[in-house]
């Protein structure tokens, strides 16, 4: 099997060695150069015409997210971003980067970053990547025409949302459309601790509806949506009428946490209105069988298609299980849900 060649882009010669000796202890990974800054970056490209590259974001000279810009158009390369907790790692990735890993903030953690780097890596390998589209930048929540108020039956609907690698740019394509008074949402998105918050706050500046990180407590009601805390499982507790969320600490589900199939299965068990339950672009499985569970409990179930997905893997998995009611791209899932709360 011919091996994933891999260029890495770093300032430091200390993490360059580091990622450098990992990868190339991996049996199907091949580090076939560095580079130190995004001029070498450009050569390097050039001659050793690497499958993945990763990229430190805070770079000298021209930073990561520039050197993407300029770069991804040309070469749509797959990128695994290395950063610190720093929000341009939510430009880079809109400018095209597949992925993440937060920068170890001590000993202890190098090696599950190198681990989990790797691992994002080897999922990159497969990726489609989407340079960013020439857009007018948008800093706030666009004005497209308000639907009418929720009815009352709408105010006792409850929507589950899981993604993984490539969701972050998907669940907000999703969400940007939706109108601001658009039944509760809890989204499950893959992240590393401490970017879920930035996150939120990053949509909640964009989106009509309001978005927050969720914390215990939180009720659930139209007009919000909530983003489960990385590092916590996040369910929903109905309390008579009611439904908030709990977010706790707990064993990875599926290989997460937070885990899409840990929200899914609590809806799927706890919610007794109505529901809706929708998966996108991520590797693996995670929400497949909870989506399947929902689907079963009456909820109509959405999958991004595979056209439209970074990673055609959890929603093919739940496709393929017949959890899924109705495929839609990444664009059309906002209006395939609307058109399904308007006949509630």
């Amino acid at each position: 099997m011919r091996k994933i060649r891999v260029l890495v882009v770093d300032d430091s010669l200390l993490a360059r060695r580091l990622i450098i000796d990992q990868l190339d202890a991996h049996p199907r990974i091949e580090v076939v150069g560095y580079a130190i800054n995004a001029v070498d970056a450009k050569t390097k490209i050039e001659k050793l015409s690497p499958d993945v590259m990763t990229l430190d974001v805070e770079m000298p000279g021209t930073n990561g997210l520039n050197f993407l810009k300029e770069l991804l158009p040309i070469h749509p390369l797959p990128v695994v971003l290395v950063s610190s907790l720093n929000l341009r790692v939510f430009d880079a990735l809109e400018a095209g980067a597949v992925d993440f890993v937060r920068k170890p903030s001590s000993e202890e953690n190098r090696q599950q970053f190198l681990n989990t780097l790797t691992q994002k890596v080897l999922i990159a390998s497969s990726a489609k990547v989407r340079p960013m589209r020439h857009t007018a930048a948008v800093t706030t929540a666009p004005t497209t025409k308000r639907c009418s108020p929720p009815s009352a039956r709408q105010r006792q609907i409850i929507i589950g949302l899981g993604a993984s690698t490539g969701g972050t740019e998907a669940t907000l394509a999703v969400l940007r459309q939706l109108p601001k008074d658009t039944p509760g949402i809890v989204v499950v998105q893959h992240m590393p601790a401490g970017f879920t918050k930035m996150y939120a706050e990053r949509l909640n500046r964009i989106c009509q509806m309001e978005v927050r990180e969720a914390v215990t407590g939180d009720e659930i009601h139209p007009g919000l949506a909530l983003i489960a805390p990385a590092g916590l499982q996040t369910k929903i507790v109905r309390m008579g009428t009611r439904y908030t969320v709990s977010c706790q600490p707990g064993e990875k589900v599926s290989g997460h946490c937070p885990s899409v199939d840990y929200l899914f299965h609590s809806m799927a068990t706890g919610v007794k209105c109505p529901m809706v339950g929708i998966i996108m672009t991520g590797m693996g499985r995670d929400g497949a069988d909870g989506l399947l569970a929902m689907r079963r409990a009456g909820a109509y179930t959405i999958g991004q298609d595979e056209e439209s997905c970074v990673v055609y893997g959890m929603p093919m998995e739940a496709y393929k299980i017949g959890a899924v009611a109705v495929q839609a791209s990444c664009e059309n899932i906002a209006g395939t849900l609307i058109s399904h709360l308007r006949k509630l």
